[in-house]
């Protein structure tokens, strides 16, 4: 009764009837599926990188495969297991693994280790204008070129530079360019991408939980340990990944501030560049992939990652 009388005033205002076009059907169904809506948005992002990373990736693994002519300098798309056979029985490649790996834990504990008492800092402890105070200095060196602040420590750590100022009257000196260097640096560089995952998951530790902990009678160090660190640990392996993953694959830092030291990374740009044998650089390429499959792995295995 009430959509008929009203179709004749409709059509006295002027007011065209709906009609069931294409385009009206897809928006009705699109505003009754939430899911429908969501897969919508992500497709084209999901597909940009469908193209741009896997694809890539999968032609950087097939290429491994392929050898170089060592009289042309020509890549052969003849398939051989050659230069994997060179890559993981190679004294150089296996010290240079175990050199990278070595320096990408060592940055990830440095940096899990400054990250907890600042996160928990701004999480639990700063006043809310303190505690935006200290996100946008955290999210600060974001901001500036990553050559710069690698630059800028290569000057901080060289001989008469700031840290060799400093500790001068205590008798102290600076480490130099080496592998001190590399994980200082790198510690610098990736400590923001640790520190912000482990403060979100602060705040979501409730604070009656650490005052229930203080009513029952338990100090510091015991809440820390009992109740915060469990509930903490997804957000301290969302932080870990970071920072592993880029110190495993990082290169410009190294020749930066390394010295002599070589990563791997600097092995696959040497390769690609100056070496001109693309086919090894991508066999030496597979070694950090594979490594963050299985730290990925573990990490899933641990229940970590769902908890995210």
């Amino acid at each position: 009764m009430t959509s008929n009388a009203a179709s004749p005033l409709i059509e006295r205002a002027g007011i065209p009837p709906h009609r069931h076009t294409p385009a009206r059907r897809v928006s009705v169904f699109l505003s009754q599926h939430a899911r429908a809506r969501l897969g919508l948005l992500l497709s084209a992002p999901l597909l940009w990188l469908g193209l741009v990373y896997i694809v890539a990736l999968a032609a950087l693994l097939v290429t491994a495969f392929w050898s170089v002519d060592s009289f042309t300098g020509e890549v052969s798309t003849t398939w051989t297991l050659d230069n994997f056979v060179t890559v993981f029985t190679g004294a150089v490649y296996q010290a240079v693994t175990l050199r990278t790996v070595g320096i990408a834990l060592l940055v990830t504990i440095v940096d899990i280790v400054i990250a907890l008492p600042i996160a928990f800092f701004m999480a639990k402890v700063a006043s809310p204008r303190l505690r935006r105070i200290l996100v946008i200095a955290v999210l600060m060196p974001l901001w500036a070129s990553y050559l710069v602040k690698a630059y800028a420590w290569r000057s901080v750590l060289s001989e008469g530079g700031l840290l060799e100022w400093l500790l001068s009257p205590f008798g102290g000196q600076t480490p130099g360019y080496g592998i001190p260097a590399i994980v200082i640096t790198l510690s610098y560089l990736w400590l923001p991408y640790v520190i912000l995952p482990i403060y979100a998951g602060l705040e979501r530790v409730p604070d009656s939980l650490l005052e229930a902990s203080s009513d029952l009678g338990a100090k510091t160090g015991r809440t820390l340990v009992s109740i915060v660190l469990p509930m903490l640990w997804p957000a301290i392996i969302a932080g870990s990944i970071f920072s592993f993953s880029l110190s495993l694959g990082d290169y410009i830092t190294v020749n930066i501030v390394g010295g002599a030291n070589q990563l791997l990374g600097n092995l696959v740009f040497t390769n690609v560049g100056a070496a001109n044998n693309l086919p090894l650089a991508a066999a030496i390429a597979t070694i950090p992939i594979a490594i963050m499959v299985v730290y990925l792995t573990a990490a899933r295995r641990s229940g970590a990652l769902e908890s995210l």
